[in-house]
């Protein structure tokens, strides 16, 4: 609401494809990514297109499946409100909340798929982004109110784009 924004929320399972969207949001959700072949099949035909598309949490591990690189099960998980993250490439660091049992592989991210943040107590992938379309995910959740809300600004990048694709 802060954003002023229409959100249609659709079921995991939904064919996305026929529909008309500014950007496309993947949310989190609990499970193994790996079980949710119809979404990673829907996320795939959407990569055809340039809408931005943002993913949290199990967003970014199924964002992963379907362009090709792999997720695995951690020991432990990630589970509070405070999992130092590093954005690539820069020194910024954020606090962030968590609350995953799964990862993403960065040793398989592919073609022009990149990290994007990664986690500072044991180097796993806290994000992606693809290089040139317009396409991005977070382990972790900016959205999280009980915990910092440092990462929030991910939010305002995301309608950015799709302002900045739209016209």
């Amino acid at each position: 609401m802060k954003r002023d924004t229409t959100v249609i929320r659709v079921p995991w399972d939904y064919d996305i494809s026929k529909e008309e969207y500014d950007g496309l949001f993947i949310s989190n959700g609990p499970g193994d990514p790996e079980k949710c072949t119809v979404t990673v099949e829907n996320l795939k035909l959407a990569y055809e297109k340039d809408d931005p598309m943002f993913g949290i949490c199990l967003g970014n591990q199924l964002m992963a499946l379907a362009s090709g690189a792999g997720t695995y099960k951690l020991k432990y998980g990630h589970r509070s409100h405070n999992q130092p993250v590093l954005q690539v490439d820069t020194n910024k660091a954020y606090i962030t909340s968590q609350n995953h049992g799964f990862a993403v592989d960065n040793k398989t991210l592919v073609g022009d798929w990149t990290p994007l943040f990664v986690n500072l107590n044991d180097d796993t992938n806290e994000g992606f982004k693809h290089k040139t379309k317009p396409f991005f995910s977070t382990q972790f959740h900016p959205e999280a109110s009980s915990g910092p809300t440092d990462t929030e600004f991910l939010f305002d990048d995301f309608i950015e784009m799709i302002k900045n694709v739209k016209g």
